[in-house]
């Protein structure tokens, strides 16, 4: 069983050199950028070509599905200005082209135009969220904090997620810039707000298989 399967994440460092990072940030706070938070950058070229560059990785790129695609990417940024507390939970929805009348699809909702559901949970244990650190983050900048092999029960009640958050204990993920962490969305996760100047960017792509049960689409797939 590999580390991701085993305890729902994996670490892999100095994916992006220092000077790539720069290159990104450029990139992403230039003139008519989105702002950060938006979940839907894939079509930024810079973007794109990091989710190309990830299922090429030799170490990034076994941790993903066969015939893997992009399906989101989120911009996360924390600082001293924009700061906020993350509860512990797991990312249940994903973004798809248009409703469908199907049993196992519920908990819809539409977040900047685009329609978001909550799909069967063999869609969910398929996904892999990989986390690119544009900065270091240390213990003081807010990092992910993790329950080990709680992605192996499936969608949790709130009261399981308390009970095994008490019984395998809480993993701080601090990274440098340039790491990446590859990780399973129904792992259970949270963060903690800065406590030091400076910001905390992360960029967030989820990816997936190609097709998708129950007639849904993904909403954008590269």
């Amino acid at each position: 069983m590999s580390v991701l399967e085993e305890a729902g994440f994996a670490a892999v460092p100095g994916v992006l050199g220092v000077d790539r990072c720069a290159e990104v940030v450029t990139a992403l706070s230039g003139p008519g950028s989105r702002r950060t938070g938006s979940r839907n950058l894939l079509d930024v070229p810079v973007c794109e070509r990091l989710a190309a560059m990830f299922k090429a990785h030799a170490q990034v790129g076994p941790f993903l599905p066969q015939g893997a695609v992009a399906v989101q990417c989120t911009l996360f940024e924390k600082s001293a200005d924009d700061n906020w507390l993350v509860a512990l939970h797991q990312d249940l929805s994903v973004p798809v082209q248009e409703r469908v009348p199907h049993r196992d699809c519920s908990g819809w909702s539409e977040k900047e135009g685009v329609l978001y559901v909550q799909p069967p949970v063999a869609v969910l244990e398929s996904l892999v969220a990989v986390r690119v650190h544009l900065d270091d983050c240390g213990s003081a900048n807010g990092p992910l904090r993790v329950v080990p092999g709680s992605h192996r029960h499936g969608r949790l009640s709130t009261e399981t997620a308390k009970a095994l958050r008490e019984q395998s204990g809480v993993v701080e993920c601090i990274a440098r810039r340039g790491d990446v962490m590859a990780m399973r969305p129904l792992l259970l996760h949270s963060s903690s707000k800065v406590q030091v100047p400076g910001s905390r960017r992360v960029l967030h792509f989820l990816f997936g298989p190609n097709e998708l049960p129950c007639g849904l689409k993904w909403h954008r797939a590269v």
